[in-house]
């Protein structure tokens, strides 16, 4: 038996020699400009415009987008979400699953590259960073250099700018659940509450740290999405892809020279494509879920093709079947599949929505006793009606029972509710107990404003129970 230890060789993998210098985890993200960039960048703008203007939208005289947890009401210009109508919600949050997965599947991680608020502030903090402390090379050299009071101001100037950034995002975001008049006085006048106060800082240190400090480790290691994105893609997936068959051999030439006789395809390595990736990946090393399939590399390389004279598309939008020669296919059961069940929440949403009753009724029997005989010697059983006008307009209602005619109603008939209004209404029942033989009648309260009309089921307990 030996005794002496057994060693493994351990060999060490560098990255491919095209990979970005990545110091101490951080990313210098090159400049990129080109078709999918302005798309990224028209979207983004467009995207952040509306998140900051929606607080400030109004419809009939007050916030339009409004989520009011302290009155658990969602006020979406015209239609009111209340605590009944969670089906909506749920239903919503369906539809919104099986488009993710409906574009994924057809379009591989497109949201993430252009839709994701992460990507958006990303770049926008990237944006106000290049005008503090220039290009990437100019960045990192930056970073490298010692401390002087140019790099304290270029460094200083580039935080503040993150730091108002961040606030404005933050109150705009705690805009949403506290009217937007109301919480910007309050903070200019130092009397927003502290709870108030405490989620605007939080909100604020959130996008300070993610989009500045953070940027590709959320992408990378915190986003759930981009772990489970590959169950969903298949053979016909668009995504960011080289096309190694035309691209390989790699090597630099003169611009001049014909690839074919130096043995050389297309990819001159220049690693541009490397350089303007937000995630830092090299994308000819093949599908990466670090990829959020912005199509930066792929300007970057339709601009070093311009150059050299070749064909666009070495880096485009490809599927795994187009790459090797084939065709995509659009009709396929995973995409299929997809929209059918996006269709059909989105369609049974449309039918709640159209169905959903504007007035909610609730009955609760006093639960102290089941009855009680009156001095005329009727049964009488109490209730509590919780009546509120899902509608944004007054309306006025008429309370009746319906069924047994021996039942009769005391107490308030006609009420009016202003928009949005809730409010309990006591009520009681009362009977003849010779006309119902001490049974347990079934009640159906109804309130109708003479267009529309709800109900709801309760009981009327006899003498004889």
């Amino acid at each position: 038996m030996e005794t002496s230890s057994q060693r493994i060789e351990v060999q060490q993998i560098l990255p491919s020699s095209g990979s970005r210098p990545i110091d101490q985890g951080h990313v210098y993200v090159r400049a990129q400009q080109g078709r999918w960039q302005r798309w990224r960048q028209r979207l983004g703008w467009a995207l952040m415009l509306l998140f900051l203007a929606g607080p400030w939208l109004r419809w009939n005289g007050r916030q339009a987008i409004w989520l009011d947890l302290e009155q658990q009401r969602f006020y979406l210009f015209g239609a009111t979400i209340w605590p009944q109508d969670l089906t909506l919600l749920a239903l919503l949050l369906m539809v919104a699953a099986f488009a993710l997965f409906f574009v994924t599947a057809l379009l591989g991680r497109v949201w993430c590259g252009y839709l994701c608020p992460q990507t958006v502030w990303t770049f926008w903090f990237i944006w106000v960073e290049e005008r503090f402390e220039g290009s990437a090379n100019q960045r990192r050299r930056l970073d490298q250099a010692a401390w002087s009071p140019v790099k304290v101001a270029r460094k200083g100037g580039k935080h503040l700018a993150w730091l108002l950034i961040a606030l404005l995002s933050g109150v705009t975001l705690v805009a949403y659940f506290v009217p937007a008049t109301e919480l910007v006085t309050g903070l200019l006048a130092f009397s927003a509450g502290p709870w108030t106060c405490f989620w605007v800082l939080f909100f604020t240190l959130c996008t300070y740290l993610n989009a500045g400090w953070m940027r590709a480790i959320m992408c990378t290691h915190m986003c759930p999405y981009s772990r489970f994105q590959s169950a969903m893609f298949d053979r016909d997936t668009l995504t960011v892809a080289y096309d190694a068959r035309r691209g390989e051999s790699r090597g630099p030439r003169a611009r001049k020279a014909d690839p074919t006789q130096l043995g050389l395809g297309d990819c001159i390595d220049c690693h541009l494509c490397v350089q303007v990736c937000p995630t830092g990946i090299d994308i000819r090393d093949g599908l990466q879920y670090e990829c959020i399939n912005c199509g930066a590399c792929a300007d970057a390389c339709d601009q070093t093709m311009s150059g050299m004279g070749y064909a666009p598309g070495l880096i485009r939008y490809a599927s795994e079947r187009e790459l090797a020669g084939g065709q995509s296919r659009l009709r396929r059961p995973r995409l299929l599949g997809y929209g059918l069940m996006m269709g059909l929440a989105l369609g049974l949403l449309a039918y709640a929505a159209l169905n959903r009753p504007p007035l909610a009724l609730d009955v609760l029997r006093d639960r102290n006793q089941l009855y009680r005989e009156t001095a005329e010697g009727m049964v009488e059983n109490s209730y509590i009606l919780k009546l509120a006008n899902k509608t944004q307009q007054p309306r006025k209602y008429r309370l009746r029972v319906a069924g047994d005619a021996a039942l009769h109603w005391r107490g308030e008939q006609d009420i009016v509710l202003a928009a949005g209004e809730r409010r309990s209404l006591p009520v009681s029942l009362a009977a003849d107990p010779a006309r119902i033989s001490g049974r347990i009648l079934p009640v159906i309260f109804v309130a109708s404003d003479g267009r529309t009309e709800v109900s709801t089921d309760s009981r009327f307990f006899g003498s004889g129970h």
